[in-house]
């Protein structure tokens, strides 16, 4: 486990952004730089930490373990669901085709849970039992396992002020979001991935609590973009705990943002106006969480490097780009 003397020490210089002018314009998302080729997408996992829709902050060697441990699915689950990768240049950099994105992000639940606005447990405690289209019975506790997945989807942003909007699979249909039959595609392929990614987990001792999956085309081709069983767009928590927390009526043990989720709820912030700082112990035991979660689901040690690292980003994107002549 990275030490929380290196962890400290690297907070001024992590990867906020990088600037790569000859790769032409530079895309944004929230955690995300990308650029655009006619073919290829260039996707940096940058440190910025985001929750409730939000940037927050940064933490050290996030976006090298986001990267890292998307690349080990997107391998491990090739055979279920094409998937955007080519090549990983860099810790922090993936190679992608260059996918057509769905506006539509399949969330997968497998208990019901969560804080934020567009969590199940979020509108069942406020009374619904009607959600996301999905009838819910009565005596549900926080943080209870589902009798079977249930699919929660979502616009990408595409919401009131940016933020994710709750649909129902009917929903996306009428509006003619996707096709029936690419839904429906998009609908088997999630639940596939996420059975999959449950058993894996579970043998490395988590719960793999929920879940996002984005998809995009390829060549007319149904294909698994952005991330996939990363700390960011899903939820672990620890699974010899889980049972004996829950009958307590205490918060799981978790792997994942969450943690960075209930510190801000507990400080009455979900999203609306201008976030708290982040104190910098917060920031060492969430890059402690991600390095952790990287290494119980992958049996790999985490590799730390030295920051800065836009140098070693640029030069290993130029190789890629224009790669040496074989000396042979």
């Amino acid at each position: 486990m990275v030490q929380s003397n290196k962890i400290l020490k690297s907070i001024p210089q992590v990867l906020k952004t990088v600037d790569i002018p000859e790769l032409g314009k530079k895309y944004q998302g929230k955690v995300r730089d990308f650029y655009v080729t006619p073919d290829r997408r260039v996707l940096i996992t940058t440190d910025r930490q985001s929750a409730f829709d939000v940037i927050l902050g940064c933490i050290p060697f996030k976006g090298a373990v986001l990267n890292q441990l998307a690349a080990f699915w997107f391998s491990k689950t090739k055979k279920i669901v094409a998937n955007h990768m080519i090549s990983v240049p860099h810790p922090n950099v993936l190679i992608a085709k260059n996918c057509r994105p769905i506006p539509v992000e399949m969330v997968v639940r497998g208990y019901i849970s969560g804080v934020t606005k567009t969590s199940i447990w979020y509108s069942y405690e406020r009374g619904e039992r009607i959600i996301y289209g999905l009838k819910f019975p009565d005596g549900l506790r926080k943080n209870q396992q589902l009798p079977c997945p249930v699919i929660t989807p979502t616009t990408h942003g595409g919401g009131k002020d940016g933020h994710d909007e709750r649909l129902t699979k009917e929903e996306i249909i009428k509006r003619k979001i996707v096709s029936r039959k690419l839904y429906e595609q998009m609908e088997k392929a999630a639940l596939t991935l996420f059975d999959f990614g449950s058993k894996l987990c579970k043998r490395q001792g988590l719960i793999l609590v929920d879940t996002k999956y984005e998809f995009g085309l390829y060549k007319g081709k149904l294909t698994l973009i952005d991330e996939i069983h990363t700390p960011d767009s899903s939820r672990f928590w620890k699974a010899e705990t889980y049972e004996k927390r829950f009958k307590k009526e205490l918060e799981p043990e978790n792997f994942d943002k969450e943690f960075l989720r209930l510190w801000y709820a507990k400080k009455g912030y979900r999203g609306d106006g201008p976030p708290p700082p982040m104190p910098r112990q917060l920031i060492v035991d969430l890059a402690k969480r991600y390095i952790a979660v990287y290494e119980k689901i992958t049996g790999q040690k985490f590799n730390p490097y030295h920051y800065p690292i836009d140098d070693s980003i640029k030069k290993n994107i130029a190789i890629w780009n224009h790669p040496l002549p074989s000396l042979i």
